[in-house]
């Protein structure tokens, strides 16, 4: 294992509760630096694979399916042509993340990106021939991706974003 790189096996302690609310304050951290700046300050995530190689970053808006609050996630993603990719890899935790359970029940949503204001897209999971194309190029994109997935017995969900029609929500 190099100095910024995952290790092989899933790191004790991952899905502690202290963990999981320090990655909620980062992120809440990470949202409101992009807003701020416009993207300008956290649109690349420069973590683990990330630190020699930025991974573009987007603000994802989901909306709670039990409690219809609305939520704002930063996560890593990948442009496909209109559409961008999104993992639901959760650093490879057994369960599926809660924006990806919120997109299932309300796949109508928005996203920011750098520069740009919040764009209206709707989400679907990737399956079968697609997802199979896509995983090497979101691999290619972050490498612990892959690490994510040995970690775990689920498979991670790929989730594309396709622009609505007006583009802007």
């Amino acid at each position: 294992m190099g100095r910024f790189s995952l290790p092989d096996e899933a790191p004790q302690g991952l899905d502690s509760p202290v963990t999981a609310r320090a990655i909620k304050v980062m992120s809440r951290v990470q949202v409101k630096l992009f807003q701020l700046t416009n993207g300008r300050v956290g649109s690349k995530w420069r973590v683990g694979a990330g630190f020699k190689k930025p991974v573009p970053t987007l603000l994802l808006e989901h909306r709670g399916r039990k409690s219809g609050r609305l939520f704002t996630t930063p996560l890593l993603f990948l442009d496909d042509g209109a559409d961008l990719v999104i993992v639901a890899s959760q650093g490879g935790l057994p369960k599926h993340p809660q924006w990806y359970r919120n997109l299932t029940a309300h796949p109508e949503t928005r996203v920011r990106l750098r520069g740009r204001r919040d764009v209206a897209v709707v989400a679907r999971e990737a399956t079968g021939r697609e997802r199979a194309d896509l995983w090497p190029r979101l691999v290619e994109l972050y490498a612990d991706f892959a690490k994510y997935a040995a970690w775990t017995d689920r498979e991670i969900p790929v989730v594309i974003l396709t622009p609505r029609t007006g583009g802007s929500a």
